[in-house]
């Protein structure tokens, strides 16, 4: 596939569940890709991207940036404690906000900064023991701890479903639960998976191998 064929899908499929009028970002995941490849989707006009690690956000996207122009930088890996400041610093959304001790550090750091990035909560969907992510009876309590008791700006909910179910289902889960919440954005979708994530509401999905081709 291609940047251009992602997008024309992703119109079509709007177009079918008459959401038309509804933005779906594409983030383009550019862990691990050459420069190379991540200046060709730049040079195609692209500027919202993914990244999995702080550090190695921070060793290229500043350059890029001071190449390029301004990008729309998304976390969508995990976020470890001591890597909250400079996250904060470099990136505009956290897609994996998951626990209760990230929203204090975010909080603290957002005083000091004066600002702070939109965030997503992550939910665990499949309540996989082994997985990252807020279980499903936690996430209203998470939602009032980073909204009201932190004022913090929580966007949306995010999943990563389980590997050896249907995605569909967990899509839906989510969507299910960002209604409950009063909550309008969800980052679910992959390169394999992104048509289904738009059925069932998504507002940001998160393409890698199909834009940039398989990690090197």
């Amino acid at each position: 596939m291609s940047l251009e064929k992602i997008l024309s899908a992703i119109e079509n499929s709007k177009l079918q569940l008459n959401r038309q009028n509804d933005l779906v970002k594409v983030i383009a995941v550019s862990k691990v890709q050459p420069l190379s490849r991540i200046k060709k989707v730049l040079d195609k006009g692209h500027r919202i991207f993914g990244e999995n690690r702080v550090q190695e956000s921070l060793d290229k996207w500043p350059k890029l940036i001071s190449e390029y122009g301004k990008v729309e930088l998304h976390l969508v890996g995990a976020l470890q404690s001591n890597k909250i400041k400079d996250a904060m610093k470099l990136f505009n959304v956290i897609h994996s906000i998951d626990r209760e001790k990230l929203i204090l550090k975010i909080s603290n750091e957002a005083q000091k900064l004066g600002y702070c990035p939109d965030l997503f909560i992550q939910v665990n969907t499949g309540n996989e023991p082994q997985k990252a992510g807020v279980q499903l009876e936690e996430v209203t309590n998470i939602l009032e701890l980073a909204i009201f008791k932190h004022s913090l700006p929580v966007i949306g909910l995010m999943c990563l479903p389980p590997v050896k179910e249907v995605a569909s289902k967990h899509f839906k889960i989510l969507q299910e639960t960002a209604f409950k919440n009063d909550l309008q954005r969800l980052s679910m979708g992959m390169s394999n998976d992104f048509e289904d994530a738009i059925k069932f509401g998504a507002t940001d999905v998160r393409i890698g191998s199909a834009i940039f081709g398989k990690r090197v």
